[in-house]
């Protein structure tokens, strides 16, 4: 069966990245049925691409200042703006010159506008991101923290919060979800703690999810083929 091409996104250590090289090499049942064809980072010394580089997958830094988009410490409101706006649409035109089936987001620090969003869904190709909340709840930066927030002033309700994988949209982690995790937060829990036992349900759901999508994928290529 043809396999799916998966493309990821990493902006830092790249520990989710390991969990699909990890399950793209597997003959597991459940493993991904796909090929990972390309990692881009967006930050310099981003450990993700050593990761990629070993397992022998190209990657490509593309970087808002290193690349031209706007100078180091700009504050223009409005020169930033164009500078993103440009940079998503380049940053869609690379990554879909590899022609990939799926875009998988694992730990990309950058919210992508329409200027990506819009290009890659003319091509038919799903994003999906990892968020560490439930459905609705605790949309953006801090959410692990806001979590703790809440459960430490008795607002938290059943004491739950969670992860999910969800569709990329252009409302920030409004997609809609392919997989949810609750985690329910102890009493006594720091939160550390609590970010550890996040972390560890991460790797999981980013390949289950994975998983679910190259199969499909897979499985409508070789109706085509």
């Amino acid at each position: 069966m043809a396999e799916a091409r998966i493309s990821v996104l990493c902006s830092g250590n790249g520990t989710n990245l390991q969990a699909l090289i990890d399950s793209c090499a597997s003959d597991a049942p459940d493993s991904i049925r796909g090929k990972i064809v390309k990692v881009t980072v967006n930050r310099k010394g981003a450990y993700a691409t050593t990761r990629a580089e070993k397992a022998g997958i190209p990657t490509d830094y593309f970087n808002l200042v290193k690349d031209g988009y706007h100078e180091l410490g700009e504050k223009d409101p409005a020169k930033l703006k164009e500078a993103r706006l440009k940079y998503d649409a380049d940053l869609a035109e690379r990554i879909l010159q590899d022609k990939p089936d799926l875009i998988v987001l694992a730990g990309w620090m950058h919210v992508l506008t329409t200027n990506f969003l819009r290009p890659v869904s003319e091509a038919g190709v799903p994003i999906i991101n990892l968020h560490p909340a439930l459905p609705g709840a605790y949309d953006g930066a801090g959410a692990i923290n806001r979590a703790y927030e809440d459960f430490k002033a008795g607002k938290l309700k059943d004491n739950t919060t969670g992860i999910m994988i969800h569709y990329v949209i252009a409302e920030v982690d409004r997609g809609e979800p392919i997989l949810v995790q609750k985690i329910k937060i102890e009493e006594g829990e720091s939160l550390e703690d609590l970010e550890q036992k996040i972390h560890s349900y991460e790797h999981d759901l980013i390949v289950k999810a994975t998983a679910i999508l190259a199969e499909k994928i897979s499985a409508e290529k070789a109706l085509k083929a």
